[in-house]
């Protein structure tokens, strides 16, 4: 690696949260708002549609200079591969987010960050877990084991929810022994000098506790995508019959009734969104990934589905 020790490891900011949380909103408001601080976000996502969309997907180069004087990798292979390509990229580098996988407990990754190989070069500071205030699972092992591994907690779409809601949640995880909680609704709103530069004290220097794995393999995705166009009522015909069976849907669409514009398409739980698409030098088409449980999402009948839309 070819970062300078002499510097000090660099601080490392690790965010988790399950699928459709919230994650990709934090981090775009962590990178925004940086404050004049040079930082590399690792992102880890389902297919090839990534969490930055509108940066990541119209550069094919592993790491990508963003206007801000910020960098984006994907986290691909292993984390001490992906962190050597960021560490050696020759740019100054304040802080480090890395995104954890939406399906796995992220003590694993922690645990990654104190290998005596990285111990001179990062150094983790802050576990930041994202919830979502309109739709948590309290019941679901993966979410309490998240907030488990938590320094902190952010509070995402609380604009969603009534102030009481809010009240709520935060209730429920004060209840958890999480007392710093955040509510975020924009840049300005994130105490980027507390998730940096002040590692709480942990025993032996770790995440206490073995971290409980929840493979991939519990998760599956679909990819898909069309060369043209496609029909909105048809689309949303075709999608509507699957939905269910889903945890996430994004990507982004182009539709023949409105053939001059481009959108991203969000799907989280029961909720779906279409917005106007900033992804610059837009592929034509549509590009889209699914992603549900194993036992519940039926791929072939969804690429099924989504097939017959090209002649609809």
């Amino acid at each position: 690696m070819n970062h300078d020790a002499a510097a000090g490891p660099v601080p490392v900011m690790l965010v988790t949260g399950v699928l459709g949380s919230g994650k990709t909103t934090l981090i775009n408001h962590i990178l925004h708002g940086s404050g004049g601080r040079s930082l590399a976000a690792i992102v880890n996502d389902f297919g090839a549609v990534n969490i930055d969309e509108a940066v990541l997907s119209a550069s094919g180069r592993s790491v990508i200079g963003l206007k801000n004087g910020c960098i984006c990798c994907s986290l691909q292979g292993d984390l001490l591969r992906t962190l050597r390509t960021v560490l050696s990229h020759g740019s100054r580098i304040d802080g480090i987010v890395i995104e954890a996988s939406g399906v796995s407990d992220p003590r694993g990754i922690a645990e990654a960050l104190y290998d005596p190989i990285l111990k001179d070069a990062v150094r983790l500071d802050s576990v930041v877990t994202v919830v979502d205030a309109e739709e948590h699972d309290v019941s679901d092992g993966l979410w309490r084991a998240q907030l488990d591994a938590a320094d902190f907690v952010v509070l995402s779409k609380a604009d969603r929810v009534t102030d009481k809601d809010v009240l709520g949640v935060r209730a429920l995880l004060r209840a958890m022994r999480k007392k710093t909680v955040f509510v975020i609704r924009e840049a300005a709103d994130i105490p980027i000098d507390i998730f940096f530069g002040n590692p709480p004290e942990r025993p032996d220097g770790r995440e206490g506790g073995t971290p409980r794995r929840f493979a991939d393999s519990r998760f599956v995705h679909l990819e898909w995508s069309s060369e043209t166009p496609v029909s909105f009522s048809a689309f949303q015909g075709a999608v509507q019959t699957f939905a269910a069976q889903l945890a996430r849907g994004k990507g982004f669409l182009s539709i023949r009734e409105r053939p001059d514009e481009r959108f991203m398409f969000q799907l989280v739980g029961t909720r779906a969104s279409l917005s106007p698409s900033t992804q610059p030098d837009p592929t034509p088409g549509v590009q889209l990934v699914f992603i549900g449980r194993e036992e519940q999402f039926d791929i072939e009948r969804a690429k099924a589905a989504l097939d017959a839309i090209r002649f609809a």
